[in-house]
């Protein structure tokens, strides 16, 4: 066994274009780890709708110049195969440790196999690239980006030239693709050819953000904003700029990109403390609001003023945001459909029912709501927002923001906040109180365990709610194709566990609605939902083995 891991990895070593990664795994050989060998040897890292994602290092179950070359390749045969051999395919990178180098092989790979390709001018928020895809009659896009994972990850995902992310039969149909890619040194990988594109399809994108705004709204918001080291900084405040919004309060420790993520455990701003430093800039200038983006700001997060609050602000979750700017939007008088994942809360398809609108719910992830036909609006739960799916078909961090900051705006010029219309909300449709249970694990066999033992032993009851019914997803149901995923209705309440598509963690996604008869009632049915919630997450941990 330990001669068969070297050999493999003496295999890999000697096509590895990258002295790097070379120079790593020569280490790993001379030393003889063999368990971090097996690691890296363990098979592949696999291409799937979310495309490629792992931590940086030598070996097929690493991110590295050779799988990035790999996989190029697979996607440049997939859209030869489709007949869009000489088409273009725009690529874009974040700010990332390697993502301007897996960017540049991309290119390369692309020109070499008879594809046109243009490169992003320098790191750029993904929904840059996912319009530039539409903008310019792209064939395909890729963006190099692992969103909010840990410093030492890096991804690479695929667009198709609708702009809009793959999903099935294409990934399957890729992934095939790549795993029948030869030796390296067959793949032609010319020093140039490729376009490095300048700064108009960013003066383009940019002049379209200030659309999703009502023309003559109010634009007085004032806003903290933090890139979280990511590259959403300049752009948004370009684009605030261009909308006449007071110019935002940027947290100066977090708003140049830095690979390293320094001031955070983790660059998402769900994650415990990520916020502390927009906090503080918060207490000391006192704006409206705090808005946040993840690294390559396709993601939006919203944090308030709150008494109640320890250090006086208040996060917002995705889903409130989301009922937020549906409530928005329908004052607004817009037409068309609403849409959501399966794990967002219920209540945007009851403002979407009221105002006469249509509602759909997808698979988790912005590949599906996309999708949807005449898609008006469309978020998830995990804090990404389409408010303009005519120019980007993805979430879009930068839109969404302005958006908040419109309504920001609309209820300051009312002597009312965010916090107002949220009460305004529940006792309009109910209280929808949502949390989440979500593990992170090192060994993947604790969710596939977890998985498996819901599925054998189904809960009857969470929290003293009776379970009326149990859906396993991977079978697929009318509306939606199959996916690894258990659903369960109760009186009053429903949960859905899943295994992340992007991290190795096991998420339970929770809602309870609390009837709501008048405002006095909301502080009683807000005591009653987190009381509901903290007790299914107790039981379903206990039920799961978590």
């Amino acid at each position: 066994m330990q001669q068969d891991l070297i050999a493999q990895a003496r295999t890999w070593l000697a096509e590895d274009p990258d002295p790097e990664t070379r120079a790593e795994l020569a280490g790993l050989i001379e030393s003889g780890s063999a368990e971090e060998l097996a690691a890296r040897f363990a098979g592949t890292l696999q291409f799937g709708t979310a495309g490629l994602r792992g931590e940086l290092g030598a070996g097929p179950m690493r991110m590295n110049r050779s799988v990035v070359i790999r996989a190029a390749a697979g996607l440049a045969a997939h859209l030869k195969a489709q007949r869009q051999g000489g088409g273009l395919v725009v690529i874009g990178y974040d700010a990332r440790y390697r993502s301007a180098d897996f960017a540049r092989d991309t290119a390369a790979v692309m020109t070499g196999a008879g594809l046109r390709a243009a490169v992003l001018p320098r790191p750029l928020p993904t929904p840059v690239l996912a319009y530039a895809i539409r903008h310019l009659g792209a064939v395909a896009g890729v963006e190099v980006t692992a969103s909010h994972n840990p410093p030492r990850d890096n991804g690479y995902k695929v667009y198709l030239g609708d702009g809009s992310q793959i999903v099935p039969p294409a990934d399957a149909e890729i992934a095939a693709e790549i795993a029948a890619v030869g030796p390296l040194d067959g793949v032609d990988r010319p020093e140039g050819g490729w376009e490095t594109l300048g700064d108009e399809v960013l003066a383009a994108y940019l002049a379209r953000t200030d659309t999703v705004l009502s023309a003559g709204s109010p634009r007085t918001a004032r806003v903290v904003y933090t890139a979280m080291h990511g590259v959403g900084a300049s752009v948004l405040t370009a684009a605030f700029e261009r909308a006449g919004f007071p110019a935002p309060v940027l947290v100066a420790e977090q708003a140049e990109p830095d690979p390293a993520f320094p001031t955070v455990a983790f660059p998402n701003p769900e994650e415990p403390g990520a916020m502390d430093l927009a906090f503080a800039t918060a207490r000391r200038t006192d704006p409206d609001i705090v808005i946040a983006n993840d690294p390559d700001a396709d993601r939006c997060a919203v944090a308030v003023p709150d008494p109640a609050a320890e250090g006086g602000w208040r996060m917002l979750r995705g889903d409130e945001v989301g009922a937020l700017l549906a409530a928005h939007l329908v004052a607004r008088g817009v037409s068309g459909v609403f849409a959501e994942s399966i794990v967002s809360s219920s209540l945007l398809g009851r403002i979407a029912r009221k105002a006469g609108l249509g509602h759909e719910e997808t698979l988790t992830g912005f590949k599906w709501i996309a999708r949807v036909d005449g898609l008006r609006y469309g978020y998830e739960e995990a804090l990404g927002y389409c408010v303009d799916p005519e120019g980007v078909r993805d979430k879009d961090g930068i839109t969404a923001a302005l958006l908040v900051a419109e309504l920001a705006s609309v209820l300051k010029e009312q002597g009312r906040t965010l916090l107002d219309l949220l009460d305004d909300l529940a006792v309009a449709h109910g209280l929808h109180a949502t949390d989440q249970l979500s593990v992170r694990v090192k060994d993947l066999s604790v969710i596939s365990d977890a998985m498996a033992r819901l599925r054998e032993q189904p809960p009857a009851a969470l929290a003293g709610l009776a379970v009326t019914s149990a859906e396993d997803l991977a079978r697929g149901t009318a509306e939606l194709p199959p996916t690894d995923g258990l659903r369960y209705h109760l009186r009053g309440a429903r949960v859905i566990v899943r295994p992340s598509g992007t991290e190795p963690k096991l998420k339970c996604y929770l809602e309870v609605v609390v009837p709501v008869g008048s405002a006095d009632e909301l502080p009683a049915a807000r005591a009653r939902g987190a009381e509901l919630l903290d007790g299914i997450k107790r039981d379903l941990a206990a039920a799961a083995g978590i």
